[in-house]
């Protein structure tokens, strides 16, 4: 297993069987009991609760090796905000993508104020270790108070109708609220939405811009990718 890959030492079953699992789950609305009975059309006996156990484990170390395989974010940054339903109380989720629609960073916060902006321009900074050229917002007010407070160096684009890249990123996310019914902590909603953003974004290619072969071997090279984060080609050439 590579050096960067999670260990599955300790577990019952190997990263053949784990990292499917994980990829499920993360990749499609599914349910945790879902995964399990998919797991055993294929012969593999596993619990709803191993499978929540594993991808509160190994998602997020999943979407890490991921996007440390991600090329180097754009220099313009589109920033977005949406409201979530977090127990029954309304709160925010904000996104950070590129020009390409890589998801940079996200973050769910009970208000969108300058303090919320503030913290997450921080928070962006420091994650990407790396400075935009242009940041694209919508024409909420806090945007503009955190950027001439946190980075006015970089050039900020106030429009509606120029951020159409963030918002549109956050379609899968409410896709997948839906299944979910909803999050039941804040906590866990960071926490999903984090692995998500990470592991979901990889299997989606730009559809609509690739011929039927072109996207099976996009997808081919992707998958690959993906065993080599999930420690699945280091296993089988030890075993």
């Amino acid at each position: 297993m590579g050096s960067t890959s999670p260990s599955c030492r300790g577990h019952r079953y190997p990263a053949e069987v784990i990292s499917p699992c994980v990829w499920r789950y993360f990749r499609f609305p599914l349910s945790f009991r879902e995964v399990e009975e998919l797991m055993l059309q294929r012969g593999v006996i596993v619990s709803c609760e191993t499978v929540r156990r594993w991808c509160a484990k190994f998602g997020q170390a999943y979407a890490n090796g991921l996007r440390r395989r991600q090329p180097r974010p754009g220099d313009t940054w589109h920033l977005d905000e949406v409201f979530i339903k977090v127990s029954g109380e309304l709160k925010y989720l904000w996104r950070a993508v590129d020009a390409d629609g890589t998801v940079l960073d996200i973050l769910v916060q009970s208000r969108r104020d300058k303090a919320a902006a503030r913290r997450f321009f921080r928070r962006l900074l420091k994650k990407t270790r790396t400075v935009p050229r242009v940041i694209v917002t919508d024409k909420l007010r806090s945007y503009g108070a955190a950027h001439r407070e946190v980075m006015p160096w970089v050039e900020h684009r106030c429009h509606q109708g120029l951020n159409n890249r963030a918002e549109n990123s956050h379609q899968p996310t409410r896709r997948r609220e839906r299944a979910l019914k909803g999050f039941r902590s804040v906590g866990a909603a960071q926490r999903f939405l984090s692995a998500f953003s990470g592991i979901s974004p990889h299997f989606r290619p730009h559809r609509r811009l690739l011929t039927a072969p072109d996207h099976r071997a996009e997808m081919t090279v992707r998958f690959a990718i993906w065993d080599h984060v999930t420690g699945v080609v280091g296993a089988a050439a030890t075993a």
